[in-house]
């Protein structure tokens, strides 16, 4: 496949081969927010694959803060569409979690406080 890190069978009917393989969109997520866009086991990925006529490769790499390299592989506007998209879903996650702790250190703070008054 012309030195590409392609290494699935079952290319999606909306990627041309090998011109599309040529040269993937490429970055890095932490692993954690991959398995809430994608769902257990990868379940939902078919589905984001085709809404956004791409494909992705995943690779998990060796570091300390358990990231996950995506290659995304389609024509050039399709790749950096999903790319966008698949990064804009990280960050919005990202929020949402950040959202969550502040929310529990309030919460937190709003308990100690009532102990102290009584």
């Amino acid at each position: 496949m012309m030195g590409t890190l392609v290494t699935r069978k079952d290319i999606p009917p909306w990627v041309k081969v090998p011109e599309d393989l040529k040269d993937p969109e490429v970055f890095q997520v932490q692993s954690l927010v991959l398995k809430s866009l994608f769902g257990p086991q990868g379940s939902r990925m078919p589905r984001i694959e085709q809404v956004s006529q791409a494909m992705f490769e995943l690779k998990n790499l060796e570091s300390p803060e358990e990231l996950t390299e995506v290659f995304i592989y389609g024509s050039q506007n399709n790749k950096v569409r999903a790319k966008w998209m698949l990064q804009s879903m990280a960050e919005r996650y990202r929020l949402r979690q950040q959202r969550g702790v502040l929310k529990l250190e309030e919460a937190m703070k709003t308990l100690e406080l009532g102990q102290c008054t009584e």
